[in-house]
């Protein structure tokens, strides 16, 4: 059951310029709501030979896997380990099971539906969050993530969109097409079902504007969130053999913040900002080094969204698109 939360009357509480999954969250059921991060095995179609075998320019070996889902063989057992991790965690702390590491959509539905029903049986979970490529979700598995939508359940189809531009798509060794994109999120809003898309800025080659289109693009798509990315390469990648090649340049702090002040200042006002930057283990990131300190990114966000006195979508001007899906 939902609660009244009245965190943002509290003293000293954060007023952000931009509309904060957290925030959301605490305001909806009224207490902290963790994610429980899974690596429930899967491959990718982008690794195991169906469209490429090398995966995405930028992705490790172990994918985007937690530290917590690791070493550990059952779902339960890890999230276990993640609710255990947690150095704050309330006795009403509620849960999110998030399939977050490889393609989680990528196997039959009924091997599907035992792994995300397992998930559901760890004490305190009221969510779940499925990580996965726009190529792989057919239209029965879409079925199966729109049958847990019920009042008080927070259900998230989340898609690698990237960006919007099929060069930007390439140079990540993607192996699927914008169109795929849009037809996935189309076929999920149809059926209820809240999509977050995962951007990155800074691809190598995309220009101010082509990062500015790929915000107007998202807007006029049935979208409920979005998680932004600063590039950041892992050690090992095909990204990291590039960097040290001297094949590209990262943006500096200063430049990621305008850049993805300018992105949110065009994003519909509505959707969700799940996240701002990425999340590395020290140990296996390259660069940039800032994006290590969160805290300094998100705080210098603030500050240039206070200097320009905007909020996200001041300027946005378009329709929200219908829930239908076709987002005209």
């Amino acid at each position: 059951m939902k609660k009244k939360n009245v965190r943002s009357e509290l003293p000293g509480a954060r007023k952000r310029a931009y509309n904060f999954f957290g925030d959301y969250l605490w305001n909806t059921y009224g207490a902290r709501v963790l994610k429980l991060p899974v690596d429930a095995g899967f491959t990718c179609p982008n690794r195991d030979g169906t469209t490429g075998s090398s995966g995405c320019i930028f992705c490790s070996e172990e994918g985007s896997a937690s530290p917590t889902a690791r070493g550990t063989d059952d779902v339960r057992g890890q999230m276990e380990n993640a609710r255990r991790s947690f150095r704050r965690s309330e006795a009403e702390t509620r849960y999110i099971a998030y399939f977050q590491a490889f393609t989680n959509t990528y196997a039959p539905v009924s091997r599907l539906r035992e792994l995300y029903d397992t998930a559901l049986t760890v004490d305190g979970v009221m969510g779940l969050m499925i990580g996965t490529r726009p190529d792989c979700v057919p239209d029965e598995v879409l079925d199966l993530v729109a049958s847990y939508a019920r009042p008080g359940f927070e259900l998230w189809l989340e898609l690698g969109m990237q960006t919007m531009h099929e060069a930007g798509l390439a140079f990540l060794r993607r192996g699927h097409t914008h169109a795929d994109t849009r037809d996935a999120v189309r076929r999920a809003a149809a059926r209820g079902i809240p999509v977050c898309a995962h951007l990155i800025l800074g691809i190598p080659g995309e220009s101010w504007e082509d990062m500015m289109a790929t915000a107007v693009e998202v807007s006029s798509l049935p979208l409920k969130g979005v998680k932004i990315h600063h590039l950041h390469v892992i050690a090992g990648t095909g990204l990291d053999l590039l960097y040290r090649a001297g094949g590209f340049r990262l943006p500096s702090l200063g430049e990621y913040v305008s850049t993805a002040v300018d992105f949110l200042e065009r994003l519909r006002p509505d959707i969700l900002v799940h996240r701002l930057l990425g999340d590395r283990a020290p140990a296996t990131l390259v660069a940039p080094a800032w994006g290590l300190h969160k805290g300094t990114v998100l705080g210098a966000t603030d500050v240039e969204f206070a200097r320009r006195v905007t909020r996200q979508g001041f300027l946005w001007n378009g329709p929200r698109p219908r829930e239908t899906g076709n987002g005209e």
